[in-house]
């Protein structure tokens, strides 16, 4: 159900959906929810993927890259903001892919979890001892946002700033000695 509202959600808001471009899977039912409701459907799927995923069903337009790297850097190019939903390993991959993208400075648009039924508390948690045990920036925590809706969710990515990146800290020498980053 949650898939289905974030659909109708970004069609609402008169977003486009860029996705991994698979009918399956809760991305499917996103993609088919956001195109029956009018939204625009950018699928982005690796050539290997293409008989798995069944992709081109819920799509206005599908773009076939050559790998899994090519996939995540022709998401990032066209898309305005990540939503992560449950999902297993190739979900995680992705999700820390781009916010450690973003940590680093590579782009600035927001990251979110659409955090069903507590799909997501640990990791969040895990997000936070990461934090607490020096690992992870207090600002750089901020990175990933998350909402327990789609509504919630975006409208949280909407207002979002992103916190000053390790390449803009570099630059203004902002490491300790150690080489370790302050707080």
């Amino acid at each position: 159900e949650a898939a289905k509202q974030l659909g109708v959600a970004i069609a609402r808001r008169g977003q486009r959906l860029v996705y991994g471009g698979g009918s399956i899977g809760l991305m499917g039912e996103v993609a088919r929810s956001a195109h029956a409701n009018g939204a625009k459907v950018l699928g982005i799927i690796p050539e290997a993927l293409v008989g798995v995923e069944l992709c081109g069903s819920p799509v206005d337009e599908e773009m076939v890259v050559k790998d899994m790297h090519e996939r995540k850097a022709a998401m990032q190019k066209n898309c305005d903001a990540f939503v992560a939903m449950p999902g297993g390993f190739g979900t995680m991959e992705e999700l820390l892919e781009m916010v450690t993208w973003q940590q680093l400075g590579y782009h600035t648009k927001p990251i979110g979890v659409l955090d069903c039924e507590g799909f997501f508390d640990l990791f969040l948690q895990f997000l936070d001892h990461m934090v607490a045990e020096g690992f992870v920036r207090k600002e750089a925590r901020k990175i990933v946002v998350h909402g327990t809706t789609a509504g919630e969710l975006l409208d949280k990515l909407e207002v979002y700033q992103p916190p000053e990146s390790v390449i803009s800290l570099g630059n203004r020498g902002a490491f300790h000695s150690g080489g370790s980053m302050g707080p």
